[in-house]
C-alpha cells in the first residue's frame, strides 16, 4: 500500500497562521519548533460533506498534548476551527478530505532546544488534501517490526506529538518485507499498535483491542468502541499477544486517514480464512453511518 500524488491537490493552499499559501511557496520559518526538534503536536481529521468527525475530540486531545509539553500558548478551539473552515472554502473544499492539524511550540530566536528560546508562537498548520481513505478496503497485509513502542517511563503515549521516527523505521520494515504496514509490539511483547493505526481482533464472537499503556487513545478506536457498546457487541481492552492475534477470525485496524480497514495476513499467517470478516464488515457500516450523521459543521 502506498499513497498516490493525487492531481486536485496540485495548487493546494496550505494555511500557516493565518496566512495561505501555494503548497509550493515557503512557509514555515527554518527556526521553527517542528523543524528544530519535532516540538508539535498533531492531530488528523476527515471531512464528510462539509463536517469534521469528531472535531471537538481531536482539539481536546490537541490541547491536553500541548499542555503536557508546556506550550505557552494554545489558541482556542473556535480560533483553530476557523482556520479549517478558511482553508476548506479556499481550496474549494468539503468532502473526501483528510487535514493535517499541526501546532508547533513557534519560532525561535536561534537554534537549540531550550524551549526558553521561543519568542514567537506558537505556529498552527492547517493542511487540507482531497484523500480518500488510504488503505485497500479489500484488505491488508501486516508483519511484526523490531522496534518497539516505548513506555511512559520513555515517553508517555498520551502526548499526540510529531516525532514520529519510531513509526518511520517501523514502515521502513514494512517495506523491506513487501507489506503494507508494520505491527509494532510494546515494551512486554505484546501488541501496541501498527505504524499508523490501532489494531483490534475478533476472537470467538468478542471483540480484543490492546490496551493504550504504549499507544495513543485514537479516536477512531473510541468510536468502535461505542459502536460495540450501542449494539451489544462483546468487546474487551486487553493486552494482546502475537499467537493470540495469530489465532484470531478477523482483525482490523482503525485510524482517522483510514477509517476502518480488513487485515488479511500477520507475519505470513492468514487471518480467519484470508477474507474480510462479517464482523469487520458490519462495523465499518455502523461506522458509515455514523459519519453520515455527525460532525461539526465548517463549510456548507
Amino acid at each position: 500500500m502506498q499513497q498516490r500524488f493525487d492531481e486536485r491537490n496540485r495548487d493546494l493552499l496550505v494555511n500557516v497562521n493565518g496566512v495561505l499559501r501555494h503548497r509550493d511557496e515557503p512557509h514555515v520559518s527554518a527556526f521553527d519548533s517542528a523543524v528544530q526538534g519535532g516540538d508539535a503536536v498533531w492531530e488528523g481529521l476527515r471531512v464528510y460533506d462539509g463536517r469534521v468527525f469528531r472535531l471537538t475530540e481531536h482539539l481536546a486531545r490537541l490541547r491536553r498534548s500541548a499542555r503536557a509539553l508546556a506550550f505557552a500558548e494554545i489558541p482556542a478551539d473556535d480560533a483553530i476551527t476557523a482556520e479549517i473552515a478558511r482553508t476548506l472554502i479556499a481550496n474549494s473544499m468539503r468532502d473526501g478530505v483528510h487535514i493535517r492539524l499541526t501546532l508547533t511550540r513557534g519560532v525561535k530566536i536561534t537554534s537549540g532546544m531550550d524551549p526558553r528560546l521561543n519568542t514567537a508562537g506558537p505556529t498552527l498548520i492547517v493542511l487540507a488534501e482531497h484523500k480518500p481513505p488510504v488503505y485497500d478496503s479489500a484488505g491488508i497485509r501486516l508483519a511484526t517490526a523490531s522496534v518497539r513502542r516505548p513506555s511512559p517511563d520513555v515517553l508517555d503515549p498520551t502526548i499526540h506529538h510529531n516525532n514520529l521516527i519510531n513509526s518511520i523505521l517501523a514502515k521502513i520494515e514494512a517495506n523491506a518485507a513487501g507489506v503494507d504496514d508494520a505491527l509494532l509490539l510494546d515494551g512486554r511483547g505484546f501488541v501496541a499498535e501498527t505504524n499508523a493505526t490501532h489494531v483490534f481482533a475478533v476472537v470467538s464472537g468478542s471483540l480484543l483491542t490492546p490496551t493504550t499503556r504504549a499507544c495513543p487513545e485514537g479516536i477512531t478506536r473510541s468510536v468502535v468502541l461505542e459502536l460495540a457498546d450501542r449494539y451489544g457487541v462483546p468487546h474487551q481492552v486487553t493486552d494482546l499477544s502475537l499467537a493470540r492475534l495469530y489465532a484470531a477470525d478477523e482483525v482490523f485496524v482503525t485510524g482517522t486517514m483510514g477509517e476502518l480497514t480488513p487485515v488479511l495476513e500477520v507475519d505470513g499467517r492468514s487471518v480467519g480464512d484470508g477474507a474480510p470478516g462479517r464482523l469487520t464488515a458490519r462495523f465499518t457500516g455502523w461506522f458509515r453511518e455514523l459519519t453520515a450523521a455527525e460532525g461539526t459543521r465548517v463549510v456548507d
